[in-house]
């Protein structure tokens, strides 16, 4: 029998990402605090959080597979979250501009007793963006529930020179890695999908 595949996150941009690569799942929104950890590496830190959404809801589903996600923004080894205001998203958006910085998913796959960590880290290189830029950016993408302050499928070209690497991971969940490591754990799409 085919097991369940359920997603623990709230993330609409995860739901899209892993519905585009043809899975059939629920959505069990996860409830767990996420640790902010100085004393880990970032991949580390993505894949301890991602592990702990994903357990707080594989506890409730023992018979299925779970998949859980963290996606963090850093540059400088320091990692960017969630904006708390707007003041705080415009000096995000300006320490960023003109850099490169590093969009790490950590991911967690449990069923039953099994437990799967991985991550995948890409390169995003801004563009040299000054206030008027940023103010238009922020007009037309909501910014406040992005880790960095912005969204790369969301008006990305106004700020985003180039993503070096796995598009799909910047957005919050790495395709190319997760349909691997759902075939070790026995699930297929239900119909093909190129990536």
């Amino acid at each position: 029998m085919k097991k369940q595949l359920i997603l623990a996150s709230g993330s609409p941009r995860r739901r899209e990402l892993l519905a585009e690569l043809g899975f059939e799942f629920e959505v069990v929104t996860s409830d767990a605090e996420e640790e902010h950890r100085c004393d880990i590496t970032l991949t580390d830190l993505c894949e301890r959080n991602a592990e702990i959404k994903t357990s707080a809801v594989a506890v409730k589903f023992p018979d299925a597979v779970v998949l859980g996600g963290d996606t963090l923004v850093y540059i400088d080894d320091e990692p960017l979250g969630k904006p708390k205001s707007v003041e705080e998203a415009v000096t995000m958006l300006e320490r960023l501009s003109g850099r490169t910085h590093q969009v790490c998913s950590g991911m967690c796959l449990i069923s039953g007793e099994r437990v799967q960590l991985f991550h995948e880290v890409t390169n995003v290189v801004f563009k040299e963006i000054g206030r008027a830029t940023i103010d238009a950016y922020m007009k037309r993408v909501d910014v406040m529930d992005k880790a960095g302050s912005y969204a790369v499928q969301e008006c990305g070209e106004m700020i985003v020179e180039r993503v070096e690497g796995d598009f799909s991971n910047v957005v919050g969940l790495p395709q190319q890695k997760v349909v691997e490591q759902l075939a070790a754990f026995g699930l297929q799409p239900s119909k093909d999908v190129f990536i």
